[in-house]
């Protein structure tokens, strides 16, 4: 994904957040998203390839408030111009991870998540299943098959 994230991506991403500064530090991209009417902020961070242990990655972060996320091996992200979001997915064989960021100033994590549980019938689900469903199923289209992961 590092080579396929460049600044067109960016900008994209920047955009649909409604991105009050970007900056390009020397191994990442910070992006400020403020939400003045409800007094919110966050620092979105996009490490394009960065040192994971044993193995180089994506590292995506956000800063907000009391909270601190990181996405580690980040393989995809959906930008959602209608929604105001982007969702950054990372996805193994039998799991998803997913940190969805808006353009208010908030932000979701989704963490080892079914992969089966997008494509499901979301009216059979509860309601804290459902809507992790619903949230990581905007990002269908860029995942990997299982099979091509195995």
């Amino acid at each position: 994904m590092s080579d396929a994230l460049g600044k067109k991506d960016l900008e994209k991403i920047a955009s649909v957040l409604g991105a009050i500064k970007v900056i390009h530090d020397t191994d990442h991209y910070r992006i400020k998203v403020v939400n003045k009417e409800e007094k919110r902020s966050l620092t979105l961070q996009i490490y394009t390839e960065t040192q994971l242990g044993r193995e180089r990655g994506m590292l995506i972060v956000v800063y907000a408030g009391n909270v601190h996320l990181q996405l580690h091996n980040c393989t995809g992200y959906v930008v959602s111009d209608e929604l105001g979001e982007v969702t950054f997915v990372a996805e193994s064989p039998e799991r998803l991870s997913g940190l969805v960021v808006e353009r208010g100033a908030s932000c979701s994590s989704y963490a080892a998540m079914n992969r089966e549980l997008i494509s499901s019938d979301f009216s059979k689900l509860g309601v804290e299943a459902m809507l992790s469903g619903v949230a990581m199923s905007l990002a269908e289209e860029i995942l990997s098959s299982k099979k091509e992961k195995e």
